[in-house]
């Protein structure tokens, strides 16, 4: 899972480079109900060239009861580290997100 994920991520970063913020890392840590997958990425300014400001995105196992009866199967939505109120379906769609509200692409 870990392999096609971060495969994965390199294929929409070099395919999606026009969404302009470049994936510093991703991981996925844990197991059962600890586990959680963080990307970093870096914003771009209009003018193209990497900024040094990066968003934290961060999304947990979903979790249904409690004791022996838990059940963790899928993920929350994502939650940008900077403000975790707000959820989005995808990494992509928080980093966007967040850069923007940086003044970045």
């Amino acid at each position: 899972m870990k392999k096609i994920f971060a495969a994965l991520l390199l294929i929409t970063t070099a395919i999606g480079s026009a969404s302009a913020y470049q994936v510093m890392s991703s991981k996925e840590l844990g197991k059962n109900d600890a586990r959680n997958q963080n990307v970093v990425v870096k914003c771009t300014t209009d003018t193209g060239r990497v900024s040094n400001q990066t968003c934290s995105l961060r999304r947990y196992a979903k979790c249904t009861g409690t004791g022996n009866n838990k059940n963790c199967a899928g993920w929350q939505p994502w939650k940008d580290l900077r403000n975790p109120s707000k959820t989005y379906s995808d990494w992509r769609s928080a980093a966007s997100a967040c850069c923007r509200a940086k003044g970045l692409r």
